[in-house]
């Protein structure tokens, strides 16, 4: 005898049809049929009269729907002490994040992991950059932290997901074929983010080293600034994917001639004691990285 005979039995009895138990457990109605038949093989009894009316519990097996309640009240009193004793009950998690990961990425994760732990409290704290990340988990501010892949040996991490770079153009812009070449980044007048920030400096080095010079007009702090800015027609930029979202319809985007990709990963401190709420936050970002698809590149068109 099994619980998740007893939990469908439990089910059956308060839905009162084995259609309806079956959507209320998001199974196939054979499957439910199936376990009841099979527990009632096992015990030896019939469980429920089947007719039109639906599946009426029958005088014994109302006594042993009794026991099934009360039986998985206990397996559910089994498990809140293990997670208590595993300290997945109450405590914290701190996140220190950058700003596209904070909002694209961590509303979802926080949300799920509040789904399955809703008495551990998330802090989450925004960082200019990875460098800040790594510096508030280096100095205990923060459990988890996003960087970019590969960093020090002083964290263990985990790759989450790709972001690629993007050139976004204006909608009038019209380019000389399907794909940009660097001849016409190199030309178009550019709105970028200052040129001190770190996740520009590799954008500059892998353009240089094909032998282009960026035409930068001007220097805008914000990314969703500067996102509205070319869908104005007042430039192009070249910008990390997530950090360019939500990219407006008009924008054309394309991937650089030669792509330019960034690995966004999970770090903790090394060697260091973790409460097992740091990885089970650490398991739903897994699930997460996993289901993220990069959009596909798309251009508009322009008659």
């Amino acid at each position: 005898m099994k619980l998740s005979q007893l939990r469908i039995l439990v089910a059956v009895a308060e839905q009162t049809t084995f259609s309806d138990a079956a959507l209320y457990l998001d199974m196939s109605q054979s499957a439910v049929s199936h376990s009841i038949s099979a527990l009632e093989d096992h015990l030896g009894v019939v469980l429920f009269s089947r007719g039109r009316h639906g599946a009426r519990l029958t005088p014994v097996g109302s006594r042993i729907v009794g026991y099934a309640r009360t039986i998985l009240q206990q397996a559910e009193a089994i498990a809140k002490e293990a997670d208590l004793a595993r300290g997945l009950q109450g405590g914290q998690v701190r996140i220190a994040s950058f700003r596209s990961i904070a909002i694209h990425l961590l509303p979802d994760a926080i949300a799920q992991f509040k789904h399955h732990y809703p008495d551990i409290a998330v802090n989450l704290s925004e960082h200019d950059d990875y460098r800040q990340v790594e510096k508030a988990l280096r100095e205990g501010r923060a459990d988890i932290g996003f960087t970019l892949l590969p960093t020090t040996d002083e964290f263990d991490t985990w790759e989450v997901f790709e972001n690629a770079y993007v050139a976004l153009f204006p909608p009038t812009f019209k380019p000389a074929g399907a794909q940009i070449t660097w001849a016409e980044l190199a030309q178009h007048p550019l709105i970028m983010p200052p040129a001190d920030r770190i996740m520009m400096r590799d954008v500059y080095e892998h353009i240089q080293a094909y032998g282009y010079q960026l035409n930068v007009v001007s220097e805008v702090e914000t990314d969703t600034t500067i996102v509205s800015l070319v869908a104005q027609g007042l430039g192009a930029t070249i910008l990390p994917r997530l950090a360019a979202e939500p990219i407006p319809a008009q924008v054309q985007v394309f991937a650089l001639p030669v792509p330019l990709v960034r690995m966004i990963g999970a770090a903790v401190v090394g060697d260091a004691l973790h409460t097992p709420a740091i990885y089970a936050f650490l398991d739903v970002l897994k699930t997460l990285g996993h289901a993220i698809a990069p959009e596909p590149y798309r251009a508009t068109a322009v008659p």
